[in-house]
């Protein structure tokens, strides 16, 4: 795998939204995982002889890492800016999000409803169990940061919620 197939796999990665892939082509093996802020390109270390392409796919990674990152942390920053004073309900584990009980069902919460602490805000689910997370404050729903049946990490911001 070459410099330009490596940026274009990884543009593309970024353009779909892939949260993770992974790749391998004989000895050489490629696992993208993006979180909410970070693209981590790894190969894979084997023990044995290595082929005369894998010395170049194992230096290209580090050149192509600062690209979709910087594209990231500069739209995390403008967010950051701009909802300065609002909390941030974040999800407690990893799964997939669902804004709704069931589908075709109202969403529980959409931004402008006022919610009180205890409120169920949506459900996350993982490993087959929905998980209800509810709201740590009360307030006003600012913004739905995650689209419905999305995959969200550990730690990612959910909601904004203008508190009373």
């Amino acid at each position: 795998m070459n410099h330009k197939e490596l940026k274009e796999l990884i543009e593309f990665l970024v353009e779909k939204d892939i949260a993770e892939f992974e790749l391998e082509r004989g000895d050489v093996k490629v696992r993208v995982k993006r979180g909410s802020e970070t693209v981590i390109v790894a190969p894979e270390t084997r023990v044995g002889p290595v082929p005369v392409a894998s010395p170049s796919a194992v230096v290209m990674p580090t050149g192509i890492t600062a690209v979709p990152t910087a594209a990231s942390t500069q739209a995390g920053g403008k967010e950051r800016t701009e909802e300065s004073g609002l909390h941030i309900v974040k999800s407690p584990i990893v799964g997939t999000f669902y804004e709704s009980p069931s589908p075709g069902s109202p969403p529980f919460v959409r931004p402008g409803d006022e919610v009180e602490a205890g409120s169920v805000l949506c459900i996350v689910e993982a490993m087959k169990l929905m998980n209800e997370i509810e709201s740590d404050v009360a307030g006003e729903i600012v913004k739905q940061l995650v689209t419905n049946g999305q995959p969200v990490e550990y730690g990612q911001p959910l909601f904004a919620i203008r508190p009373k």
